[in-house]
């Protein structure tokens, strides 16, 4: 998909301040056994349309909103993910402005995860 300058040029800018990982980085968390809630960002017919096994949805539309309730500590480290790792940016910066220390955002997302073989779930 080719995005339009101004969505790159936030998403960009989020990027300066974010944490992010690829796939195999996510992967070395899990075999490390690192703590942490993985949560789709994606809009929600994304969601229902197949989704990372294990993951949360709490959409880029919601998350500010429900965050809190869903994830009241803000330490918690919160690895997330969209369909190719800038709306997760985009979140993870809003996190991180809401004071939660350790989001992620999911370099290459749920295109990455698939091509990866990764576990997926989806909705009845």
């Amino acid at each position: 998909m080719a995005h339009n300058k101004g969505f790159l040029d936030i998403v960009n800018d989020a990027k300066s301040r974010v944490k992010e990982t690829d796939i195999p980085g996510y992967q070395k968390m899990l075999a490390d056994g690192v703590e942490h809630v993985l949560v789709d960002v994606r809009e929600d017919n994304e969601w229902a349309a197949g989704h990372a096994e294990g993951a949360v949805h709490l959409g880029k539309g919601i998350i500010e909103r429900d965050v809190e309730t869903k994830i009241p500590d803000k330490n918690t480290k919160i690895v997330l993910y969209c369909g190719g790792g800038f709306r997760s940016a985009l979140v993870a910066d809003n996190l991180q402005k809401m004071g939660y220390t350790d989001p992620i955002s999911l370099d290459g997302g749920w295109k990455a995860w698939v091509a990866a073989g990764l576990p997926t779930s989806s909705n009845p």
